[in-house]
């Protein structure tokens, strides 16, 4: 189902926000933020687990939690290139649409 994910690396481009994200497993995601743009520290690295549900062919819903409690929601739209994300920090949600590039 979301194989043709495993082992690939995407750039995530929210604007403000630019991380490059790697699906290391169907359940297991690694992220590196590249720039915050305020929400998260550039550089900051982290493994979570994923909660990632195929759509349709090129669409995935794709959700977790961070260590520090932020949660975050994908709708990854990879046939269209485009990324739709509500991020909740510190009881604040963040809506961003941008862009998926493959890295």
């Amino acid at each position: 189902m979301t194989d043709q994910l495993v082992g690939k690396r995407y750039k995530f481009d929210l604007g403000p926000l630019k991380v490059k994200f790697t699906f290391d497993s169907h359940s297991q995601g690694t992220f590196v933020v590249e720039e915050g743009g305020g929400l998260a520290p550039d550089g900051h690295t982290e493994t979570v687990e994923l909660n990632l549900k195929k759509i349709r062919d090129g669409v995935y819903l794709n959700s977790w939690t961070e260590a520090s409690g932020a949660t975050v929601t994908h709708v990854e739209d990879f046939a269209h290139a485009t990324l739709y994300s509500n991020v909740t920090i510190d009881g604040t949600l963040y809506n961003l649409v941008g862009t998926i590039t493959e890295a």
